[in-house]
């Protein structure tokens, strides 16, 4: 399988000029073309840092019919791969709600699943509903047997769980899946300064702490691997810093290993074949 993971760093409420910058990031990359999975950041075309249901309200779109599924439906026909993309979505039918959501669509543009994230961050807080469904873990399209998350879906919920829960990595493993992914608008503690400093190199203590997070999966390794893909932003919003990082492990009985990583502050579309050998082993034996 071929996957490929765009990050980039979209502005806050500029849809159309975000879509450009994706666009163009795309165009510009050697796609192959037999491209298997597109996955784009959590609120990929609209930026994430809201503060209220009011400041995101022009940018709501509605279930699976706003401009993020249709640009995600036309670059699936293009590229001939399932695409996911994260956006603000808004039900249609009463009672109205919000959620913070991914999309997933077929290479023939059919609706795969609208998942909508289960453990939201305090700036979800102030407009999104908690999905209602924790987690997805099933069947997606060609994909096979996957489990989805959003971000702070990797975290303890709400910050008050027991670290050892690890809620959404135990999902992952009661369900077998060989595939995980995680779009993501991941936060650092990196000053704007040190973003632009070796822009092309990773943060390795936010790495560190996703590959963390998902100790269940290597403590019960086996020879089957399992792929967990970690598709994040970069850039920066109002105050907020993104840690960017797109992380694309491998986990079996033999440990961690790491396919590639994307730098904090690099916009590029990073490309993956999962059977390839990784470039670098991150931790042997399970431990």
């Amino acid at each position: 399988m071929k996957i490929a993971c765009l990050q980039f760093a979209p502005e806050i409420g500029t849809v159309q000029e975000n879509i450009q910058r994706a666009d163009n990031i795309l165009r510009r990359t050697q796609i192959p073309v037999n491209l298997d999975w597109l996955i784009l950041p959590e609120l990929a075309f609209t930026g994430y840092n809201f503060h209220s249901l009011e400041e995101i309200k022009p940018y709501l779109e509605p279930t699976t019919s706003g401009i993020s599924t249709q640009w995600a439906v036309q670059v699936a026909a293009h590229y001939k791969c399932h695409v996911t993309v994260g956006y603000p979505e808004i039900t249609t039918a009463e009672p109205i709600t919000q959620y913070n959501s991914i999309v997933t669509v077929s290479p023939t543009g059919v609706i795969l699943n609208n998942y909508r994230k289960s453990f939201l961050y305090y700036t979800d807080e102030t407009w999104s509903s908690e999905g209602p469904d924790r987690f997805f873990s099933g069947q997606l399209g060609a994909l096979g047997q996957v489990t989805l998350g959003i971000c702070m879906d990797i975290n303890p919920y709400k910050f008050i769980a027991p670290w050892e829960d690890y809620e959404f990595a135990n999902t992952a493993l009661d369900n077998k899946s060989p595939l995980v992914c995680v779009s993501m608008a991941w936060l650092c503690h990196l000053s704007p300064e040190e973003l632009m400093l070796d822009p092309s190199k990773a943060d390795i203590a936010t790495v560190s702490y996703w590959v963390e997070r998902f100790q269940p999966l290597v403590e019960k390794a086996r020879d089957t691997p399992v792929y967990v893909i970690l598709a994040n932003r970069c850039g920066m919003e109002k105050t907020v810093c993104y840690a960017g990082s797109t992380t694309v492990l491998k986990i079996d009985a033999g440990g961690v290993s790491l396919y590639e990583t994307l730098g904090k502050s690099e916009e590029k579309c990073l490309v993956v074949d999962l059977n390839e050998r990784p470039k670098f082993q991150v931790r042997g034996d399970g431990r």
